[in-house]
Formats: C-alpha cells, sequence, structure tokens
C-alpha cells in the first residue's frame, strides 16, 4: 500500500471511530419515591418527567407485593412498556435462595427479561462480648450470595449487591468483593451506591470502592447527602442532588470511561413537600452531569 493510500484509509478508520455513538446509562426511577401512584400512573408520570426506565420496587410495601410477583410483575411491565419504559431492574428484599418467594420472583423477572436484580439486606451484629464475628457473618453471607447466583444463572438474570452504610454486609465494598469474586460475573455483581460509598470513605476512599465496584458494575443508586449534628451525634442528611458531598461529576466521568451503561437508577430520600416535584428536579439536574460525562 502506497504511503497516500495508507493515509486516506487510516483517515477513514479514525473518522468510523469518531463516529460511533456514545451509549449513556438508562435514568431510571426508584419507583420507591412514587410509591401512591398505581401502575398507570407511575408510566405516565415517569415518561413526563423524561425517565427511560423504571426500578421497579417488588418486596413487602413494593409496588409489587412478593406473593402476587408472578400474577402482578407482568401486568407492571406491560403497563409501563405501554408508556415506552423499561424495566431493567427490580428492587427486592430477598435474603434466603431457598424461600418460595425468591424462586418465583426471579423466575419471573427471568421470563420477563428483566435483566437485573437488588439483593435484599444483610448485617452485622456485635455479640455480647461487643465483637462482630467477621468470619462467621461473611460465610453465611457468601452461602446466600452463592446461592442467588446459582438461580440467577438458571433465570437468566443478575443480582446486584448494594453497599448500604453502616453495620450492613457490603458497606465496605471490599467485603462484598471478596465474596463474590469467584462467582460468575454474568450471575452476580455490584449496584453501587456512591452516596453511601461517601459516608463510608471520606474524602477519597470512595474512590477506591468505586474502582473495586467497576470490576463487576451492574446498576447504580443516585441520591446526594450531607454530614449534619443533630441530637449531640453527626448524622446523614439526605439533601437535593448536586447539592451534597458527592461528587457525581468525577463518579460519572469515570463510568463514563468504563463505558458503564447500565441503569442509574434516581433516589430522593431527603424530606420534601412535593416528592414528585422534587424528583423531577432532580432528574434534570442527573440527566444535565450525565450529558456532560458521557459527552
Amino acid at each position: 500500500m502506497k504511503r497516500r493510500e495508507f493515509l486516506a484509509a487510516s483517515s477513514s478508520v479514525m473518522l468510523v471511530e469518531a463516529q460511533t455513538p456514545v451509549v449513556k446509562p438508562m435514568l431510571c426511577l426508584f419507583s420507591k419515591h412514587a410509591a401512591k401512584l398505581n401502575y398507570q400512573e407511575l408510566g405516565k408520570y415517569s415518561k413526563q418527567v423524561g425517565f427511560g426506565g423504571v426500578d421497579l420496587t417488588v418486596r413487602p410495601g413494593g409496588h409489587v407485593l412478593p406473593e402476587k410477583v408472578t400474577d402482578d410483575l407482568p401486568v407492571a411491565l406491560a403497563v409501563l412498556e405501554s408508556f415506552g419504559l423499561k424495566v431493567p431492574m427490580i428492587t427486592t428484599g430477598l435474603t434466603n435462595p431457598k424461600a418460595p418467594e425468591t424462586t418465583a420472583t426471579l423466575r419471573k423477572a427471568g421470563e420477563l427479561k428483566i435483566p437485573f436484580w437488588k439483593v435484599g439486606y444483610f448485617k452485622y451484629e456485635t455479640g455480647k462480648d461487643g465483637v462482630v464475628d467477621l468470619d462467621k457473618k461473611l460465610a453465611a453471607v457468601q452461602n446466600a450470595l452463592s446461592g442467588f447466583a446459582v438461580l440467577s444463572r438458571i433465570y437468566g438474570v443478575c443480582a446486584g449487591v448494594h453497599n448500604h452504610s453502616g453495620n450492613y454486609v457490603g458497606a465496605p465494598v471490599w467485603d462484598t468483593w471478596q465474596l463474590i469474586q469467584l462467582m460468575d460475573a454474568n450471575n452476580i455483581g455490584f449496584y453501587f451506591d456512591p452516596a453511601h460509598a461517601t459516608a463510608e470513605g471520606g474524602a477519597w476512599t470512595w474512590n477506591a470502592s468505586l474502582e473495586v465496584a467497576l470490576r463487576r458494575l451492574k446498576m447504580v443508586a443516585v441520591k446526594d447527602f450531607y454530614w449534619e449534628k443533630s441530637g449531640g451525634k453527626w448524622k446523614m442528611k439526605w439533601c437535593p442532588l448536586g447539592q451534597g458531598m458527592v461528587d457525581w461529576p468525577t463518579v460519572l466521568k469515570r463510568m463514563a470511561l468504563a463505558k458503564f451503561a447500565g441503569p442509574l437508577t434516581l433516589h430522593v430520600e431527603y424530606e420534601t413537600a412535593d416528592e414528585l416535584k422534587s424528583t423531577a428536579a432532580d432528574f434534570m439536574v442527573l440527566k444535565k452531569m450525565v450529558d456532560v460525562a458521557y459527552a
């Protein structure tokens, strides 16, 4: 090939690469924050705000009750899809892989092609001597997660472990990685929460938590907070997105660099007189940040 032909061919390849579209994460409404809306109202509201999908609660008190999942989840999905919405994940409270509701939920999610589901919570307990038996607790949780991974493989779904701050297994993120790293990445991974990671990781260590989660990141929870002293104790104070401690621009830019395109599910945990109005406002903030990070 002559030099001129080589340069022309190289330019064409570069042009094709430059025109490859960036795949952005799907922005989803966590349906917990629209609990009073029925399926039709939930679909209409989510579509009007601009969400691409809904993170549907399938747990006690949720939009779909575990004991009715076989009948109600298909109905909820059909209604939401009629508004052009996706349901890329469901949030459950499942902690026992042997429970009947676990099998029923994952089987139905698989049949409906819902790819991701959130695992319930496990907690570290302090004994009477004030000591936490980490090894015993982690062994028990690993056994449960292993069961979830097997069921996820059988039904064609993928579990996500959430890093809730406090005495929750998964709060430091590394403990979850220790438990799941030998399990199939197609069956189980991280449901990463930068806000709770910031609460646990302070000024910088949340970066390390993010890097660990990126090894197997499936979905992301979006919320914001700052520390507030109340009653003589420091507590997390939830606040509107972009007004707290979470460095969302940096988080999203790192996710974009890693080509993460899974669901971003918006939470509105702070006190507000109008939860739906606040959700719509936070959605606009999130959309702008994602557009910048994934430009």
